[in-house]
Parts: C-alpha cells; sequence; structure tokens
C-alpha cells in the first residue's frame, strides 16, 4: 500500500453523501444493543455475522440489512447509531454528510415515526456542536413497498418537515422501477422536498432516465449503469447531474466485483460529476478513506483525479452556495500544503 496514497487520503477534506445510516451498524454495535434490548438475532456470535457479510446480490444484503435494524426501539438506540457514524466519519475527515434514513424498515415493525427520526436528529445536532461537523437528513421510500406505503410515511413526516431535507428511493431496484413512485415523488416536491432516487445499480439505465423524466430528481444514487447509454451519459454531462458512485458497495454485491474494471476514471473523462461514498460501511467493509483509496489504488487515480473527486461531492451536496465555496476552499488548501510539503501521490 502507497503510504504517501494512503496519507494524502487521510487527510483530504471530504463530504459524504450516500449513506444509509441503519448500515453503519457495527456487528459488535448490533450485539450490544441486542443484548441491551432482548432483541434475538439470527446468529450466535460477532463472527457468524460477519461471515454472512458475503453477498451474492443486492437482495441478499438486505436481507441481513432488516434483520439488524430489528434492534433499533429507542430513540436512544438511533441517536447512539447516529452519534457513532459521525464520530467514525469526523476522524477520517469527513466535514458534511448528507444521510438517508428508512423509516418504512421501523414503522412497519412498530418503532414510532417520532422514535426514529428524534434519536437521528440528537445525534447530528451532537455532531454538529460538539465535532463542528453539518450535516442534512434525507428520508428514503422503500421500493419494494407500494407507492400507497410511500405516500403514508410522506404524511407522517409532515410534523418534522422543517428537519428533513430530502426524500429518496432505495431497497431492491429490480423489478421497482422509479416509475412506480411517479406521484408520490410529484407530492414530495409539491411540499418542497428536495429529491433522489437509487437508480443503475442492479437495473438499467433506463431506471436513471426514469428518475430524471418522471420523478425529476436532482441527484442520482449510484448511476453506474448510465455508462450502457451514451446519449444518457451525454444528458447527464451536459445538465451535470450528481451521481453518488459507492466503489467498496459496487464490490461486495457484485455490481462491479472487479473494481478495476469500475466505470468511475471513464466517467471523469467524459466529465459527469461523479462523487464516492461508502454507502453501507459496516457490511460492505470501509467507511469513505477506504473507499477513496480502493478506487485510487484499482483504477490508479492520481491525485488531480483524487482532489476532482472530492470537489465533486462539495458541488453535488444541497450546501448554500457560500458553504460550498468554503468547503471547496479548504480541499484546494489542503492540496497546496500536501504538495509543499514535497509529496506525491
Amino acid at each position: 500500500m502507497d503510504k504517501h496514497l494512503q496519507s494524502f487520503i487521510a487527510g483530504l477534506p471530504k463530504c459524504e453523501l450516500h449513506l444509509h445510516l441503519e448500515g453503519s451498524f457495527e456487528p459488535e454495535h448490533m450485539f450490544e444493543m441486542a443484548r441491551r434490548n432482548q432483541v434475538e438475532i439470527p446468529y450466535s456470535s460477532i463472527e457468524e455475522l460477519k461471515k454472512a457479510y458475503q453477498f451474492a446480490n443486492l437482495q441478499e444484503f438486505l436481507d441481513i440489512y432488516y434483520a439488524g435494524a430489528q434492534v433499533l426501539l429507542h430513540e436512544a438506540d438511533f441517536e447512539e447509531l447516529t452519534w457513532r457514524y459521525m464520530q467514525r466519519v469526523h476522524a477520517e475527515n469527513t466535514r458534511h454528510v448528507e444521510v438517508f434514513f428508512d423509516p418504512q424498515t421501523h414503522t412497519d415493525r412498530g418503532v414510532a415515526f417520532a422514535t426514529a427520526i428524534g434519536g437521528i436528529l440528537k445525534g447530528l445536532e451532537r455532531a454538529r456542536t460538539e465535532l463542528g461537523m453539518s450535516a442534512s437528513l434525507i428520508m428514503s421510500f422503500l421500493r419494494h413497498l407500494s407507492e400507497k406505503a410511500a405516500f403514508a410515511t410522506l404524511e407522517k413526516a409532515r410534523p418534522w418537515r422543517a428537519h428533513i431535507l430530502g426524500v429518496g428511493l432505495d431497497s431492491s431496484e429490480l423489478g421497482n422501477p422509479p416509475s412506480k413512485f411517479e406521484r408520490v415523488f410529484a407530492k414530495a416536491r409539491e411540499e418542497g422536498y428536495l429529491l433522489m432516487a437509487h437508480a443503475g445499480e442492479e437495473g438499467p439505465a433506463d431506471y436513471i432516465r426514469e428518475a430524471l423524466d418522471l420523478l425529476k430528481v436532482h441527484r442520482i444514487d449510484h448511476g453506474n449503469r448510465c455508462m450502457d447509454d451514451d446519449l444518457l451519459v451525454a444528458e447527464l454531462s451536459r445538465k451535470q447531474v450528481p451521481l453518488t458512485l459507492c466503489p467498496l458497495s459496487n464490490e461486495k454485491l457484485q455490481v462491479c466485483p472487479d473494481l478495476s474494471k469500475h466505470p468511475l476514471k471513464n466517467m471523469l473523462k467524459v466529465n459527469l460529476l461523479v462523487s464516492i461514498h461508502s454507502d453501507d460501511p459496516a457490511y460492505f467493509g470501509g467507511y469513505m478513506n477506504a473507499n477513496y483509496l480502493a478506487m485510487a489504488e484499482a483504477l490508479d487515480l492520481n491525485k488531480d483525479e483524487i482532489i476532482d473527486l472530492a470537489k465533486n461531492a462539495f458541488r453535488s451536496s444541497f450546501l448554500e452556495e457560500a458553504q460550498k465555496e468554503e468547503y471547496l476552499a479548504e480541499v484546494e488548501a489542503y492540496a497546496r500544503r500536501f504538495s509543499e510539503k514535497g509529496m506525491s501521490v
């Protein structure tokens, strides 16, 4: 492992836009909380659970993901989960996060919407005050459920509207196209939510087009499969639609089992607004630094390309323009200091 590269990535100011809080649930923490809340999980030990983290596809991961979430019962549990994630990424020089949570994962098993979001917001606020991080919250609809259920979730969110930046769409992609949720996204747009959707991970490039044309999203999560459609690539490049890529997730879920063949570098070459994120890091083997390092090593990225990826994340965020400029200036200042020390990547 290149120590200069590792050092450069470790100190690089970062922005995380594609992170599911429930996917930051480390096995040790899950077992700790299961014991505390007296919830049985289908694994006898942490080691057995970790061995289960070998996935042939997205659905196999989701089965374990939803099982793990069962131990989250109380507001304090959600606050603790959020705070532990924020501490981890703060230690990796992540300055700003826009994180997903899946309310239906919790409300469908009897945990109140207010319990989940109340704890999450406390964790984010603690990170703002104690760590100096900026953070926003995005509510995702589960696409394997009905649009009617998504409408019900949108209604439950109403009292918390001021605390939720946007609406996303995640879970099982195949067989659940964005068009299934066209009406509920139109309603969310009317209510002033910013919009994004997972598309083109396992699903085809057409799902990305549906997300853009029918859901009218501001950002695409994943989007790897856009490279199958030259006209779509041209549109994404022209409009500078953000794509939030998750390399270790792609590797672990067999979306791209060989990272040396990941489309990221080619995406940069055709001027796509791509950035790197961790998705569900507790399950996929790494947070922000690990994802940057995996891509840099697999694709032989140079320092300028790594800097561009970091800048792209801030540019793709929903921060005010003045705040974006401050963070971008911080990235540039860091790169200059690194160069002035005579260190190369």
